[in-house]
């Protein structure tokens, strides 16, 4: 079993198409199907199940990707190693982010650390808090940025970004639209509820605190993305409990923010996942080095 192999492997598994895959690794597709075979006959085994349409893991293949980007990740910690004492920082820097993160601006941050160390190569990935564990446990992730994480939840280092209060947004014409009022919880009883999927960090955090609060809601419209829940509430079709800063974009121009009122008022807190400091990578140590410099926060 080569490293490459396995490199083929997990590029398939993340693609779910051989085609894509071969693009993204730069090899022919006939080559990397002849690779994955190979280890499918070393295995004894098939790791994927494979139709005209799609390509899904098998049980087998499934428990292989767990091992294989531990194995992959260690590899390129050993050769970042190696680099590093050379007084060189190359190899790959994968990070996670949750949208909207508060306290970094990601594009600002990776922009810095490109004019620093421009023979690393980047990957970002974006993807709710949950994912972002699972990368950062298993080596798929140097570090991510993540939001509202408990401490069962991670045994390695949190490192916190930001924290502030969630509000209430909602359209001018809403009933709770009142510049500089508070809202009780019971008062959003019986309201249509725009969230996101229950992965991502504004949705956790909200959700949570309705629990506490002791209020049910229906979450009518689920949304992937900032703008869409934005757009959602401009037209009337429902309010949302987003962080403060949600309401500070462009986007939100027109809409009002109205603060919950009470003992379980919401928060949102924003920080960096990192895997234990013998397993952190230089490039991850670099990148930390910048996100402790003020002009990036």
């Amino acid at each position: 079993m080569e490293l490459r192999q396995l490199e083929h492997f997990v590029a398939v598994a993340e693609e779910r198409h051989f085609t894509r895959a071969a693009e993204r690794l730069a090899v022919s597709q006939s080559g990397l199907s002849a690779s994955v075979r190979a280890l499918e006959d070393e295995l004894r085994t098939p790791l994927f199940s494979r139709t005209t349409r799609t390509v899904r893991l098998t049980e087998a293949g499934a428990a292989l990707l767990v091992e294989a980007e531990r194995t992959l990740a260690g590899a390129r910690a050993a050769r970042d190693a190696v680099d590093a004492v050379r007084g060189l920082l190359r190899g790959t820097l994968t990070l996670g982010v949750e949208q909207c993160v508060a306290g970094v601006s990601p594009a600002r941050l990776l922009a810095a650390f490109h004019r620093e160390h421009p023979h690393m190569e980047i990957r970002l990935r974006q993807e709710g808090t949950s994912s972002l564990l699972e990368g950062v446990a298993g080596g798929r992730l140097d570090l991510a940025f993540a939001a509202t994480v408990s401490p069962p939840e991670w045994r390695g280092e949190l490192v916190p970004l930001a924290r502030e209060p969630m509000v209430v947004l909602c359209s001018p014409g809403h009933r709770l639209a009142q510049e500089d009022a508070r809202v009780a919880w019971s008062e959003l009883r019986g309201e249509s509820f725009i969230d996101f999927h229950p992965d991502w960090g504004p949705r956790r955090a909200a959700d949570e605190a309705f629990g506490s609060a002791g209020v049910r809601r229906t979450v009518a419209l689920e949304v992937n993305d900032v703008h869409s829940l934005l757009e959602l509430v401009h037209e009337g079709l429902g309010i949302a409990v987003v962080p403060h800063h949600f309401s500070r974009k462009p986007e939100a121009g027109g809409l009002v923010a109205v603060e919950l009122d009470g003992a379980h008022r919401p928060f949102y807190e924003s920080v960096v996942v990192l895997p234990p400091a013998r397993a952190m990578s230089p490039g991850a140590r670099a990148l930390m080095a910048l996100v402790r410099e003020a002009p990036l926060r």
